[in-house]
């Protein structure tokens, strides 16, 4: 006989007064406050990038995410030959203090929660930034925000560095140090796995190789006399992380909650970390980007929601601030329109379901449980062996990480091109209706291609304008007190209030550091299906047998486009299927690639651009491979080369064009066979 409900006494109103009160209180349980909604955004240059920024902020975005091109975040000014056709096409340039104060024109630093993706001239951007606040009259102890400063991951996976790591981490512990005194609400590291996950890693990779980080920058922070055992729980209280999150989102999910488990076992029993809340893992994500499809690209909207389920859901996991990547970036730069469809994604999950009115969903799973466990365990294992190398800067130095990623990444690759992965649009349900979406001219946003024109003209009005004999002082106290080893930021900040560039600041500190070349990666021979490459094989060696030698292929990055990721695979692919590959890793000029290509007497050159300069740098590539007499070489490129700059690109002698649909290795690398055929009859 079933129980009743409620006491046999009570009356009919009595049960509905009861249920009624239950769902009152039920309704009336207080909801946790949102998550800090941002959008990763910048471009062109500092006054559109400002009004984009207003423009969100209208929108209802509560926090800044500020996105540099690739000459700031390397420590170029525009006008140097490296920074030819980077200039404002992955986010916005920022020269010197002009540029930054136009940034942020009418928005109060004081009250604002700022996010700068910026690594190896994160002091420089982060003095930058300080100076504008000190002209706006606001306290430094109230600023907030977040620089990313992590340098172990560039140059694993991003290619932003520019300093050995000894160097950068120097720099990186001055900027953690400075903050604690100056500026105790900011976040001076955001340990950054996210690239890293973009670059292949598995889950425990991601975990492992983000918890050795933190932990080389806390043991050399420890190592300041400044800093007292007093002062070092809060400082390991400001350590933030900002993390990727894939489309299998219970494992995501499960990855999260480990993180949070990890990190106050690790800050507790290595640093002694007694208050709970010092603890604490705070973290910022962004979805995962390496999984966006340019087939079907409507699709990503539903895998974006997923994947920032895996970080909202768990409660006692939850980000601190989320920023979500638009749904059509596997195509070009997205509109302001796109990044507002990802904005109310984030806006609807936290504002009209009752998701944050509950506790956990979570606790007490024992599938949960047992799948964090295991994810735990295989974390705790690839720490232990990062440690016994010497540590991550070790791991770095030796390759072992930069191999582990990319043997991931080809195993994620082999298993999508095998079908084992299924990826709908892509090689699965092909079949499509043509989207109103993705279809004519303003699909996309162009940079306009006089935006680097004008910013090398401002940035000569600005060299005109300042007091030379200021900016000599200014870099002289930088240099020594780089060489000296003193803290970078004062002398930083006095740098920028001097009117120093950002290529003058990284050229000063190349002179006394020093620049470094990461291992590729590429060296290794990871593990691939046997049968994948079988008729490239059969091919390269039919054609290497007809032109009397093996076929000689060139991979290059042209520019400063780090993300090497597809440049690397096609090198490893390349390998394994019997060509004789030269692969000198990112940050080529135009002039040493067709130097290499002469020297080498290669068969082929393929190109990889990632950045949005692929016209540009192109077109340079193409005309120095002409007046080196190698017309006959055939030139291959691949990037997110939108469908209107294919025209153009064929025109000055690009052979042919890859982009995220071609998907499959082995048919690019019989492209390329036969195009060596052809070239040699």
């Amino acid at each position: 006989m079933p129980l009743p409900l409620t006491s046999p006494c009570a009356s009919s109103s009595q049960v509905h007064n009861k249920s009624m009160t239950d769902e009152t209180s039920q309704i009336a349980q207080p909801k946790d406050r949102p998550w800090i909604f941002r959008t990763y955004a910048g471009h062109s240059n500092a006054g559109e990038s400002n009004a984009l920024y207003r423009k969100n902020l209208e929108k209802g975005q509560t926090g800044l995410s500020v996105a540099f091109d690739l000459p700031t975040q390397t420590g170029y000014d525009a006008d140097d030959v490296l920074a030819r056709g980077e200039v404002g096409k992955v986010g916005v340039p920022i020269a010197h203090l002009g540029d930054m104060r136009a940034l942020f024109d009418e928005l109060p630093l004081s009250e604002m929660n700022t996010s700068m993706t910026i690594n190896a001239t994160a002091p420089w951007l982060l003095a930058l930034y300080i100076a504008v606040a000190d002209e706006q009259g606001a306290d430094r102890a109230t600023l907030r925000g977040t620089t990313q400063n992590d340098l172990i991951k560039e140059y694993l996976s991003r290619g932003t560095y520019i300093y050995p790591p000894g160097p950068s981490l120097r720099l990186t512990v001055d900027m953690i140090t400075f903050c604690q005194s100056e500026m105790p609400k900011f976040n001076p590291v955001n340990v950054c796995s996210y690239h890293l996950q973009e670059a292949g890693a598995t889950p425990m990779q991601e975990l492992a190789f983000a918890l050795a980080t933190a932990v080389c920058v806390l043991d050399e922070v420890r190592t300041r006399d400044e800093i007292t055992p007093e002062i070092l729980p809060h400082l390991v209280g400001r350590i933030s992380f900002f993390v990727n999150a894939g489309v299998k989102f219970v494992t995501e999910m499960c990855k999260m909650r480990a993180f949070t488990e990890l990190w106050d076992e690790i800050t507790e029993t290595r640093y002694g970390v007694e208050d709970p809340k010092m603890r604490r893992f705070r973290y910022g994500m962004q979805v995962n980007s390496l999984g966006l499809t340019e087939p079907q690209p409507e699709n990503n909207v539903y895998r974006i929601l997923l994947e920032m389920l895996a970080v909202t859901l768990s409660k006692d996991a939850r980000a601190r601030a989320v920023q979500l990547p638009a749904w059509n970036e596997a195509l070009g730069l997205p509109r302001p329109w796109d990044q507002q469809w990802s904005l109310r994604a984030q806006q609807i999950l936290a504002l009209e379901t009752d998701l944050l009115e509950f506790d956990d969903l979570f606790t007490g799973s024992p599938v949960v449980e047992a799948k964090v466990g295991e994810l735990k365990d295989l974390a705790r294992a690839e720490l232990t062996k990062i440690e016994k190398m010497g540590g991550v800067v070790a791991a770095v130095e030796n390759g072992y990480m930069k191999e582990a990623l990319v043997a991931s990444n080809t195993a994620r690759l082999a298993a999508i091109q095998s079908g084992d992965q299924k990826v709908v649009g892509v090689n699965v349900y092909e079949e499509t209706e043509p989207s109103p979406l993705s279809t004519g001219d303003d699909a996309i946003m162009m940079v306009d291609e006089d935006v680097e024109k004008h910013q090398i003209e401002q940035l000569n009005a600005w060299r005109r304008s300042r007091n030379t004999e200021d900016v000599r002082q200014a870099l002289d106290e930088l240099t020594r007190v780089a060489k000296d080893g003193g803290n970078i930021m004062p002398a930083s900040i006095a740098a920028a209030k001097a009117g120093v560039t950002t290529g003058e600041w990284g050229r000063a500190l190349r002179d006394v550091f020093g620049e470094f070349r990461a291992p590729t990666g590429t060296t290794a021979r990871p593990a691939m299906p046997a049968a994948a490459l079988d008729q490239v094989r059969k091919e390269v060696a039919r054609v290497s047998k007809q032109i009397g030698e093996p076929i000689k292929l060139l991979v290059a990055k042209p520019g400063l486009d780090g993300h090497s990721n597809g440049a690397e695979q096609i090198a490893v692919w390349a390998t394994e299927g019997g060509f004789e590959v030269t692969y000198g890793g990112i940050r080529q000029t135009p002039e040493a690639i067709v130097t290499a290509a002469k020297e080498g007497k290669v068969h082929c050159v393929g190109l990889s651009v990632l950045s949005g300069s692929h016209v540009k740098l192109a077109e340079e590539i193409m005309h120095g491979l002409r007046d080196a007499g190698l017309t006959h070489v055939p030139v291959v490129l691949g990037g997110i080369i939108p469908e209107s700059d294919a025209g153009r690109l064929k025109q000055s002698g690009i052979r042919a064009i890859y982009t995220p649909r071609d998907y499959k290795l082995a048919d690019i690398l019989l492209d390329i066979v036969g195009l060596v055929e052809r070239a040699a009859e």
